[in-house]
């Protein structure tokens, strides 16, 4: 494979493969699952249930296809009753690495499949790219990860270089859109790949009555990228109902297109706000939605710190994925608007980002970041906070404070 790039989570799969009888990859469509699965064993027969010869063996005789082991298969959530019959095949015969699934819906949020396979696999995610995976950088995380060690060097564990959010932000993490190298035709890119979604993913997981109606609400959800969700108001300005607006999410979730990230709510002393915050699993999709299909319709904007939010949330997906099972991410905010923007935790110890577009710092702008340890009933479990800016200056702020750029997570194209 000339142009594989190796992903960041092809070691824990590779680890799941060892331990596990099942390890199944999700993801959205065009992340690059499929690419992955025949690198990291060029010998392992795969097969794809986009093919409907295979699609109608799966459905009418599942066992056949799982004679045979170990076997990649593809997009398996489109026959729910092969998921069933894999549960069958390893109870008879357990053996770790036999099956390994990818899909591009995400099984947990179909109950009664997750359910089958309860205490038989594990569900590792593929996100899009980001930026440093994409560019093959030595160590691509390692700034993160030095975030969480009690040595941390701030003039030593985080890279001081100038960013170009706006440039990632339209790019996404899709292989197919990063090759493609002008703006004109990355657009064309994503409508076909929003047409594909509507009319064929989007129909695997559940009837849609009005292609258009849901459409309207992919385009109204990417106006409110980094905010509260709020599903009455959403339903409203969409002209849908609250159910059907609340299915039509739940679609874009199960189709591993919209993230839906929850507060932090552990050991905390505060009245915090529940409601999740939305983003996108694909920065260059999202964006395409709002109508920013180049940077001067993002200058235009007057929402731009929250498309800065989503660009780098490309990265922090990616950094959670890695190590799904020690890692999570949340937010947090309470009733009187402190808030910050993104809470990373890895083994119960947490860090503290929030993000702003200016190069300057000033003490207010860890406001949030003081209510939140404040908040904290545990102080021990905060390691580290962090204001992350958009110059290239970094410095202490106080206490396991600092000031750092942001540019390392979306590197200048032209360094």
């Amino acid at each position: 494979m000339k142009d594989f790039r190796k992903r960041l989570l092809t070691s824990k799969l590779e680890s799941a493969l060892r331990v596990l009888p099942v390890v199944v990859v999700t993801g959205a469509r065009q992340t690059g699952k499929t690419t992955l699965v025949q690198a990291l064993d060029p010998k392992l027969p795969y097969l794809t249930l986009d093919d409907l010869g295979l699609l109608e063996q799966a459905e009418d005789h599942p066992e056949s296809l799982l004679a045979n082991r170990p076997i990649a298969l593809d997009e398996v959530q489109r026959a729910p009753r092969l998921l069933h019959a894999l549960k069958r095949a390893v109870d008879q015969s357990r053996r770790a690495g036999d099956f390994l699934l990818t899909g591009s819906a995400n099984l947990l949020l179909m109950g009664r499949v997750a359910e089958s396979l309860a205490g038989r696999a594990i569900y590792l995610e593929l996100p899009p790219f980001c930026p440093v995976e994409w560019l093959e950088e030595k160590n691509p995380l390692g700034p993160l990860e030095r975030l969480f060690a009690e040595d941390f060097d701030h003039r030593n564990d985080w890279p001081v270089v100038r960013g170009d959010f706006p440039a990632w932000l339209i790019r996404g993490g899709f292989p197919s859109a990063l090759d493609i190298s002008t703006d004109a035709d990355r657009a064309l890119w994503f409508s076909a790949y929003a047409q594909t979604y509507l009319e064929r993913d989007l129909r695997q997981l559940s009837e849609v009555a009005s292609l258009s109606d849901f459409q309207r609400l992919m385009r109204m959800t990417a106006q409110r990228t980094g905010r509260l969700l709020n599903q009455a108001d959403l339903a409203r300005d969409a002209a849908l109902s609250h159910p059907t607006a609340h299915r039509y999410l739940n679609l874009l979730e199960a189709g591993c297109l919209l993230v839906r990230l929850r507060p932090y709510a552990s050991n905390l002393t505060s009245m915090m706000v529940k409601s999740p915050k939305i983003l996108w699993a694909d920065s260059g999709l999202a964006a395409w939605l709002a109508g920013i299909s180049d940077q001067r319709a993002l200058e235009r904007r007057q929402d731009t710190g929250y498309w800065l939010e989503q660009s780098l949330f490309q990265t922090l997906q990616v950094w959670r994925a890695a190590e799904s099972d020690r890692r999570n991410l949340y937010f947090w905010r309470d009733r009187g608007g402190n808030e910050v923007d993104f809470v990373l935790e890895e083994d119960g110890v947490l860090v503290a980002l929030e993000l702003k577009l200016s190069a300057q710092v000033a003490s207010s702008d860890a406001k949030g970041i003081t209510a939140f340890r404040d908040a904290l009933k545990k102080k021990g479990m905060l390691r580290r906070s962090i204001v992350l800016h958009g110059g290239i200056e970094s410095r202490i702020l106080g206490d396991n404070l600092f000031a750092l750029p942001w540019g390392w997570m979306v590197p200048n194209l032209g360094t």
